[in-house]
Order: structure tokens, then sequence, then C-alpha cells
């Protein structure tokens, strides 16, 4: 028998509202197929704002995104993800303007494209991606009060996780004009898996936890409910969004 690498991704994603919240402000977009001149296209949101607001945001920015990318006339993913983040920003702050209700709405959001061995990934705020292989590496930096506290030295690691500021962000999409996102390149190792997820599950899972779960044997899906699931019994306080993607698929064939 052997194995031959296929090149075909396969993604799953879901959103659970979460144990305690009873309105579910994430957002996600997945397509493994060319979204204009990317050939594919990955978003998660994390939506904030008063009723309804939060939920509003994340799914606005997300579909601005995608509008703005499969008009783009742009050959390069950096700057075709850029173009669409300032666009989905000034669009988002325009309807906030209109609508006394969405008055200080915002989102997070997290983008990846992949292109030739590629991962390109773009993010604002605290929802993460991360390249989990034989580690986990989180590849995003929060943008968040206590994650600031944590790269000066004021707190460490196992503190940030309960530290009653650990939800202050420090830059969302919508929460000003000159809107600046962080922007990696990351060449992929055969059997690199990438996770784009909320708080919601950060909060509440470890990432060698995450890393055990992503790298078990059990299908795509069920990884991926599996993550939420543990979320939810380590108490589940916030939306919890989680997509997988497994940029390099294998087929076992007989010889």
């Amino acid at each position: 028998m052997t194995r031959e690498r296929m090149d075909r991704m396969k993604t799953y994603s879901i959103t659970d509202t979460g144990a305690l919240r009873e309105m579910n402000q994430d957002y996600f977009f997945a397509s493994d197929d060319p979204v204009g001149n990317l050939p594919n296209l990955y978003i998660v949101a994390d939506g904030m704002g008063g009723h309804k607001a939060g939920d509003y945001a994340s799914r606005y920015t997300t579909q601005r995104m995608v509008a703005s990318v499969s008009r783009s006339p742009g050959e390069e993913p950096v700057t075709i993800l850029q173009e669409a983040i300032t666009t989905a920003n000034k669009l988002l702050i325009e309807e906030a303007a209109e609508d006394e209700a969405k008055r200080g709405m915002g989102t997070t959001l997290v983008a990846a494209t992949i292109l030739d061995g590629k991962l390109y990934v773009a993010n604002i705020g605290d929802s993460r991606l991360y390249v989990i292989n034989r580690d986990i590496r989180q590849i995003t930096r929060d943008h968040s009060l206590v994650a600031e506290m944590v790269r000066i030295g004021e707190v460490n690691e196992a503190d940030a996780r309960i530290h009653p500021d650990k939800n202050i962000i420090t830059r969302a999409i919508g929460a000003g004009e000159d809107v600046q996102a962080d922007f990696f390149e990351i060449d992929l190792q055969e059997n690199d898996r990438i996770l784009l997820c909320t708080d919601g599950l950060t909060n509440m899972v470890e990432d060698d936890k995450i890393r055990d779960i992503i790298l078990s044997d059990a299908p795509l899906e069920e990884r991926a409910k599996l993550l939420v699931s543990t979320a939810n019994r380590n108490g589940g306080r916030d939306n919890i969004t989680v997509m997988i993607i497994e940029p390099f698929s294998y087929e076992v064939k007989a010889c």
C-alpha cells in the first residue's frame, strides 16, 4: 500500500453559541475554490456591540470582505486582503453612523489564503490562526490589552488566561478609519494543519489540548466538533468558532 498526496484541501468549519450566551456574534466564511483572484479564502470574525450589533458587524464585515476579494483586479494575496479589509472597515463605519443601534459595533478578523504552498494571513483583534504539526504554533498576534501586558512582561501567560481585562481588544474592524492589520507569510510543510478560531475556543481550551485533538485520527468533522464540546465542557463562556484546514490530503492506494 502507498500513500499518494492529493492537492485537494479539506476544510471543516463550525460555530456554536456556547454554554452561556444567548446570541452567536461569530461568523465565518470558507471556500476551497477560487474567490476572485485568490485560489481559496478563509475568514473568521468575532463581533462586538449592543443588541444584535455584534452579530451584524461580523457578518457584514465578512460579506464585504468576500465581495471585495471577488472584484479585486489585484494579483498579490496581501494586497488583495489589505484592500478588502480597508473597504470592509470603511463600509462598517458608515453603517454604524447611520443607525444609533449599531454605534460602537466592531469585529475581530482573521483571514487566510493558500497559494503555491504558502499561507498568507491577515489579522485584527484576538481571533487566532494556528499551524499545527508536531507542535502548535500561534501565527497571529493578539491585539488585546492583556496580550500587550504579556509582551512587556507585566503578566505571565498563566495569569493572562484569567485576567479580568483579557477581553479588551486594542484593534478591531470598525474602531477607526485607519485600521491596521498584521500580515504573515508561512511556508507550509507536509502534514501541517491550520486552525482559525475565536477566543471562545482559546479562552476555554489550552493550546496543548487543541494540538492533541487536531492531531488525532478522528475524521475532520469530529475533531472540530470535539474542540467545540471541550470548550463548552470547560465553561463555554463565549461563542465558539472553529475552522480546520488540511492543505494536503492523502489517498491510500494498492501497489
